[in-house]
């Protein structure tokens, strides 16, 4: 099996597909070596430890301290958050990496050394409703807004601009009369795991 690092901000729904399906299946190709949060109170974080996976804190706070961190410009921010990172996932041996909620652009040297190795799922079917601001409940408004027919979600590779990167997987839902964001998101949840799933075993098995 591959070690792999999942990267998390928030409730972590998908990461725990992840768990899921690798404590499921025998036949696995990859294995959870690490869960890293740039948010320390992320619930992603309970659900690590309930599977008896490290866990580590990369927010700027922590990685800067808080003083340096509130005097630091956001690109300062994203380059200390990747430099740890790196370090991180280095010193779990980890071979890719899954951002699965992620909200911290990475940038500088992680970018080459972990090249056409770091995937990421975002809510929406790219390059639509991609790019900075666009997360959570803010891309299904923005979907809602412009009329669109459907929505879903996208697996892609991580490049150094926000939501680029070459598509692997989208999966699509119906667009419904009435959906408000929280309807939309219940629907286009259930793809999210899925996806994140097969991509991650595509992942892992290219590293292989």
């Amino acid at each position: 099996m591959k070690k792999i690092a999942v990267l998390v901000s928030g409730g972590g729904t998908n990461l725990q597909a992840l768990i899921d399906y690798e404590k499921s299946h025998s036949d696995c190709p990859y294995t959870i070596a690490v869960v890293i949060s740039d948010h320390k109170d992320a619930y992603a974080l309970e659900r690590a430890k309930n599977a008896a996976i490290p866990c580590e804190i990369a927010s700027p706070y922590a990685v800067m301290g808080a003083e340096n961190a509130k005097q630091a410009t956001r690109e300062e921010k994203r380059l200390a958050v990747s430099d740890r990172v790196l370090s991180i996932c280095s010193k779990f041996g980890v071979c890719g990496i899954v951002q699965a909620g992620w909200l911290t652009l990475l940038s500088g040297r992680i970018l080459d050394d972990y090249k056409n190795r770091i995937i990421n799922l975002h809510p929406a079917l790219l390059p639509k409703f991609g790019g900075v601001g666009m997360w959570g409940h803010h891309v299904h408004e923005a979907v809602l807004a412009a009329g669109e027919k459907e929505s879903g979600c996208t697996i892609h590779l991580v490049s150094g601009e926000c939501d680029g990167g070459k598509i692997l997987i989208q999966k699509k839902v119906p667009v419904l009369a009435g959906d408000t964001p929280d309807t939309l998101y219940a629907r286009i949840a259930p793809q999210e795991h899925e996806a994140i799933v097969e991509a991650t075993i595509m992942l892992a098995t290219e590293l292989a």
